[in-house]
């Protein structure tokens, strides 16, 4: 019964976030794939200077208040491996 609830629970914590996702991005007028778009930029531009983890990078907006902003997640890898 215990993990039944447990898992009724991060359902509906899902589904909360992405009814947070689907409003916030309904607000910036992004259209489809601009996201997706702004995230390959931002990798490119950034890997010309720092190696990048690139299938760990996450890119979203958030909404504080009536403010958003765009918060970008980019792993580097380690020195070795940026070749220094």
């Amino acid at each position: 019964m215990m993990d039944f609830l447990g898992r009724k629970r991060k359902s509906a914590n899902k589904a909360k976030e992405r009814l947070k996702l689907v409003l916030i991005h309904d607000r910036t007028d992004l259209p489809p794939g601009m996201m997706e778009d702004l995230r390959d930029e931002l990798i490119e531009v950034i890997s010309r200077h720092i190696a990048v983890d690139r299938d760990q990078v996450r890119i979203q907006v958030t909404q504080d208040g009536r403010d958003q902003h765009l918060v970008a997640e980019i792993p580097l890898k380690p020195a070795k491996a940026r070749g220094r």
